[in-house]
């Protein structure tokens, strides 16, 4: 592959000058990495290394999972250019897929945090918790992402799920995770950190009203299923 410079290109193929001129919408899925990843290498041009980040995914979609340790390695990437793209996609996940946390969803039922969640962290994959904190009138003040990794009680914190609860002066809390595997069944796992924390929720006076587990087309709510009664 020749290693053609963006330099080298003419101005009206450039893909900054491209965007300016016909819109993000218009250009190229290449250049649009080139333009976050902004200079290759002198052995590598960006051009050619967006093309190579491109390669390693069957489809676009599949770049929602990209992860710092998977491409910070590549040649001609490193760690600051890792960075900077891992937190586009971040960005632009966000802009497309995050409510925003100022109009104070109402949560009516584990359908209304599905809903929210699925596009959020049902890709992952590792397994995220998240508490999702609610005022006097069911309505969400904060979501804080708390854990990473396999959810079980020696993993999952208590004093930081009701730190926060405190901070937010929260009056109520809905635990949310993922499975990886798609199938939203809970695990023996599952059901000991549920059972804890609503015991701990009562002692607190801040009640776990739900644990809900996100599949990949279907969530399972503790609440909905009689496993939590509030």
């Amino acid at each position: 592959m020749r290693n053609l410079l963006i330099k080298d290109l003419p101005s009206n193929e450039k893909p900054r000058e491209r965007l300016i001129k016909f819109g993000a919408e218009n250009i190229s899925n290449e250049e649009l990495i080139s333009i976050i990843l902004r200079t290759g290498t002198k052995d590598c041009s960006v051009k050619n290394l967006s093309a190579h980040i491109l390669s390693l995914f069957s489809n676009i979609t599949e770049m929602r999972n990209l992860e710092l340790n998977s491409i910070v390695n590549i040649k001609g990437i490193g760690k600051v250019k890792a960075v900077e793209l891992i937190a586009a996609l971040e960005l632009g996940r966000r802009v497309y897929y995050e409510e925003d946390l100022n109009t104070k969803i109402k949560i009516k039922s584990g359908n209304d945090i599905y809903s929210y969640f699925k596009y959020i962290i049902k890709d992952n994959t590792q397994e995220r918790f998240y508490c999702v904190y609610l005022d006097v009138k069911k309505k969400i003040i904060g979501i804080k992402l708390l854990f990473i990794g396999t959810v079980n009680i020696s993993t999952i914190h208590p004093r930081e799920i009701f730190k926060n609860a405190y901070l937010l002066s929260s009056s109520y809390i809905i635990c949310v995770h993922n499975h990886p595997s798609g199938d939203e069944t809970p695990s023996i796992l599952d059901h000991e950190v549920t059972k804890e924390l609503v015991r701990i929720g009562k002692i607190q006076k801040i009640p776990v009203l739900d644990h809900i587990i996100i599949g990949e087309i279907n969530y399972y709510s503790f609440y909905e299923n009689g496993e939590i009664e509030v």
